[in-house]
C-alpha cells in the first residue's frame, strides 16, 4: 500500500480506467455490446492497482460489491431486458465505489442523471443526419434499446472524478 488518501486513490483509478471507459462507450455505441475483455480489464485494474492505492482491508471488502451487483444484474437481465454486458460491466465497476451510504447516494444520483442524460442525448443525436453520417455503421442508431454502457461509464468516471477532486 502506498498510503494514498481517498482522493489520490480515486485519481489513480481514474487515470487507469479512462481508456477502458472510452473503449466501452465506443463499443456499446457501435455494436451494442460491451466486450468481455473490457470487463476483465476493469476487474484487472482493481485487482492489480487496488492493493497499492487502497488499504488492504478496504480493497478486500470492496470485492463483495462485484458478486452482489452481478447477481442483481442477472436478475435485471432476466426480468427487465437489462443487457448482460451492462450487468457484467456494472459488476466490474462496483468495487471502485466506496461502501458508505453517502457514497451510495452519490452513486445513485449519478446513475440516475447519466441514464436520463445519456438516453436523451443519444436519442436526439441519432435523429441528426450529420451525426449518423459520421458513424453510419453504428448499431445503436437503429436499435430500439439503449446503449446503457454510456450511463454506466459516465457514472463510474464521474464518481471517481468527484472523489479525486475532494480534499
Amino acid at each position: 500500500m502506498l498510503g494514498l488518501t481517498p482522493p489520490q486513490s480515486a485519481l489513480v483509478f481514474l487515470f487507469l480506467v479512462t481508456p477502458i471507459c472510452a473503449w466501452v462507450v465506443w463499443s456499446d455505441l457501435k455494436t451494442m455490446k460491451i466486450p468481455n475483455r473490457a470487463v476483465f480489464a476493469l476487474v484487472g485494474v482493481f485487482l492489480l492497482a487496488g492493493p497499492f492505492v487502497l488499504p488492504l482491508d478496504v480493497w478486500a471488502w470492496r470485492w463483495l460489491h462485484l458478486p452482489v451487483i452481478l447477481a442483481l444484474g442477472f436478475v435485471l437481465n432476466a426480468t427487465l431486458h437489462f443487457g448482460a454486458g451492462d450487468a457484467k460491466f456494472a459488476a466490474a465497476a462496483a468495487p471502485f465505489f466506496a461502501r458508505d451510504f453517502s457514497h451510495m447516494n452519490l452513486m445513485v444520483l449519478l446513475l440516475t442523471a447519466f441514464l436520463l442524460g445519456a438516453f436523451t442525448t443519444h436519442r436526439l443525436i441519432r435523429r441528426l443526419p450529420a451525426a449518423r453520417a459520421l458513424a453510419p455503421d453504428w448499431v445503436s442508431w437503429k436499435r430500439a434499446d439503449f446503449p446503457m454502457g454510456l450511463a454506466l461509464v459516465g457514472t463510474l468516471w464521474t464518481y471517481l472524478a468527484i472523489i479525486a477532486s475532494t480534499s
